[in-house]
Order: C-alpha cells, then sequence, then structure tokens
C-alpha cells in the first residue's frame, strides 16, 4: 500500500468566529494561510486572523523521538478502545504532551482528520515520523473495520521496538565508552604528565629505557600534532556516519561487519530476528497479506544483510515457496526459528508463532545486554589499569634504575 508524501505543512495561528458569533482562537497545521482559511470554513469557523506560528529563537521545541511516537500510539490505542471519538482523542493527547513539537505534529494530523481525511493519509503525510509499516498497518485496520484493534497491536509492536532498540544501543555504549575513557584518559597523561618526567630525565645524562623512550616520543606526537590526532578521529566518526547514509554497499559491509564481531555480533543477530519476528507478526495480524508485509518487515530489522534477505524470501514466497523454505535457504535463522515458522505454516497461526519467537529472542538480547555489561566491569579495570600502569612503570624505570646506580 503506497502513500504519498505531501507538502511539508507550517502550524498556524487563527482567530475568528463560530456559527454562534463567539470569539474561537486555536493552532492548525497548513501549507499555506489560504488553504487554513478554506479547512476553518470548512468547519464553520469565519477566519478573522490566520498567521504562521513564530518560531522560538532559542529552539524552544523538542525533535519529535521515536519514543513520543510509541507513546501516542499507546495512548490512542487506549482512547480508541474506550470509545473516545477520533479527533477528540488527538486534542486530548495533543494538549496532554509535554513535547511542544509532538504538539504540533498532533494538531496537524487532527485538522487534517477534520477536514476529511483518513487516519492512514493523515499519518502518511508525516514519514519522518510515521513510517510505511506503520501508515500500512492503520490502512489495514481501516480497511477491515478494526482500527482500535490494530492500534493495540502497533503500541505494543512500538513498545517492543522501542526496548529492543534500548537494549542494542546500551550493547554498543559501553565498549565504546571503554575505548573513549581510556584513550581520554591516555591523552591527558601523554600531554601534560609525561612531559613533566621528560625534563627530570634530561638532566640524569643515561641512555633511557625503551619503553620510557617509546613513551616519550609518543608524547611529543601528542604535543605536536593533537589537532591533528583529534581532527582525524573526528573526521572519520563523521567520514563513516556519512558513508552509512549515502551508500548502501558501506551499510552492507558495516553490518555484515558487526554481525561477526564477538559476543556484540550476537546481540545483533538475536536482535535482528526478533525485529523480524515481531514486525511480521505484528502485520500479519492485522489482515496485511505475507508479500504485502515483507516489503515492510525488510525495512524494520534495522540491518541490511537481514533486510537483504528478507527482500530475497519476498521474492521466492511470491512465487509460492513456503515461508520457512525461503527463511532456511537465506541462511541467517536459527533452525529453532525456521522450524516455528513451519508449525506456524502448517496449522495458519503464523503470527501467533512468529510472536512466540519474538518473545524468546527479546528476552535473549535482553540477557546477553545484561552479561555483557557483567563481562565490561572487568575489561574496563583491565584497559585502564594496562595503560595507566603502562605509562607510569615506563616513566619511573629510570628511576629506578638510578636507585640502583646509587644504591651500588
Amino acid at each position: 500500500m503506497a502513500t504519498t508524501v505531501a507538502a511539508k505543512q507550517d502550524i498556524f495561528v487563527w482567530e475568528g468566529r463560530d456559527k454562534r458569533g463567539q470569539k474561537v482562537k486555536g493552532e492548525v497545521g497548513g501549507q499555506n494561510a489560504s488553504l487554513v482559511k478554506a479547512t476553518l470554513r470548512r468547519q464553520g469557523i469565519n477566519p478573522t486572523k490566520v498567521r504562521k506560528k513564530a518560531k522560538p529563537l532559542f529552539g524552544g521545541k523538542r525533535k519529535v523521538r521515536s519514543k513520543d511516537i510509541a507513546l501516542f500510539s499507546r495512548q490512542l490505542a487506549t482512547m480508541m478502545t474506550s470509545g473516545v471519538p477520533l479527533v477528540q482523542a488527538f486534542d486530548i493527547i495533543g494538549r496532554g504532551h509535554e513535547n511542544k513539537g509532538m504538539q504540533d505534529l498532533l494538531i496537524s494530523i487532527k485538522a487534517d482528520i477534520e477536514g476529511g481525511s483518513t487516519l492512514s493519509d493523515a499519518l502518511g503525510k508525516h514519514p519522518h515520523h510515521f513510517d510505511e509499516l506503520f501508515v500500512n498497518l492503520v490502512q489495514a485496520g481501516e480497511h477491515a473495520g478494526i482500527l482500535d484493534n490494530v492500534l493495540d497491536k502497533i503500541a505494543t509492536y512500538k513498545e517492543k521496538t522501542e526496548s529492543i532498540k534500548g537494549k542494542i544501543k546500551k550493547a554498543l555504549f559501553y565498549p565504546t565508552a571503554v575505548l573513549a575513557v581510556a584513550f581520554l584518559i591516555t591523552t591527558i597523561l601523554l600531554i601534560y604528565v609525561v612531559p613533566q618526567f621528560s625534563q627530570l630525565f634530561s638532566g640524569f645524562g643515561a641512555d633511557l629505557p625503551a619503553p620510557t623512550k617509546f613513551v616519550v616520543s609518543l608524547s611529543k606526537i601528542f604535543q605536536n600534532y593533537w589537532y591533528i590526532i583529534f581532527g582525524g578521529i573526528f573526521g572519520a566518526i563523521f567520514g563513516i556516519m556519512q558513508a552509512k547514509k549515502r551508500s548502501r554497499g558501506f551499510n552492507h559491509f558495516l553490518d555484515r561487519t558487526m554481525l561477526k564481531v564477538p559476543i556484540i555480533g550476537m546481540i545483533l543477530n538475536k536482535a535482528a530476528i526478533a525485529r523480524y519476528a515481531r514486525t511480521l507478526s505484528t502485520m500479519f495480524a492485522a489482515g496485511v497479506p505475507l508479500v504485502e508485509a515483507m516489503t515492510s518487515v525488510a525495512g524494520a530489522v534495522g540491518n541490511v544483510v537481514y533486510g537483504d534477505a528478507v527482500i530475497k524470501m519476498r521474492d521466492e514466497v511470491s512465487t509460492g515457496t513456503q515461508l520457512n523454505v525461503s527463511m532456511q535457504k537465506v541462511n541467517l535463522f536459527p533452525n529453532m526459528v525456521v522450524q516455528m515458522t513451519a508449525i506456524g505454516e502448517e496449522a495458519g497461526s503464523i503470527d501467533s508463532m512468529l510472536g512466540k519467537v519474538a518473545d524468546f529472542y527479546e528476552e535473549e538480547v535482553d540477557n546477553a545486554v545484561d552479561s555483557l555489561s557483567s563481562l565490561l566491569e572487568p575489561f574496563i579495570m583491565v584497559i585502564l589499569g594496562t595503560l595507566v600502569g603502562g605509562l607510569v612503570i615506563a616513566m619511573y624505570m629510570p628511576i629506578f634504575q638510578m636507585g640502583k646506580v646509587v644504591g651500588g
């Protein structure tokens, strides 16, 4: 189900009079003032003033995060299940949200719905916040007349996805933090501490031990070329981020490499399988056809390698191949996942079986991240101890030698 991306909307502040002649005012999303006036007139309001809302001088509007969308999904599902009308639900959620950016987004969507758009069309105008998968699920719920049920599934899906995303970030943060702290401490010692020892050693009049010479030389490099070193590091990080955004080939290489990294790779593999199972289970339960669902699943697994594999599986399934057979061919899914999918296909309960697979692998990721945290605590001590201890020993070796000479 393709969605069309509409032009970017702005927030307009308006004042006018309603059908009873009373003064009313508010905010609404629109492409320009003329369209906003037309929308207001259709709602029975005679606008007297419409102007684009001024942006805060110091960026008072916070960015809409994926966590905000997940919370909104649960709130909307709860209200729809309780029988609250859609427009009123958007009004209640929008007014109660702390994030001004999210408020403006919901006001814009509410205005589109009031103007006659379906919920899926209104959400489709904001692809940065509501991806194709989200919109397709809503559209399927609207067509089947089970929007409240589908919204509940979407909310559960978003909550699970955010949870596993947070665990992946936590898993990647620890080793990155260890390397960053170790490098920072080493840099400080080389630039500020080692030169003090170098001045002391210059008056010894004897050859320095090899480890000491190496550390002193390294210190001079850092003192003279620190801006090149730091510039190179930040430049490399920026280059990698840009390549990741623009090059699919680089993305494929990076994701494949990360999947092979000890411990981290195991976590990323399990997370990709959990996302695959959770997304496909949710879409299939919402009534989206399998082949069409797999197109959205490919973009939701969070890994290019698995995404490409899902596309291959989709193409095979579209020609009549069973899902479990196509999964086995790509050689990425454990036998347990393939067998449970086969059982689900035989019993006609793929959504239920994949939901169980997702639950299992989400718990596996959770346990693996906790284990990684426990493993890294001594690892941090070893790395920092080796670096700092090595520098200290290298600096004190000449003093120890002088002590032996004096003692002799």
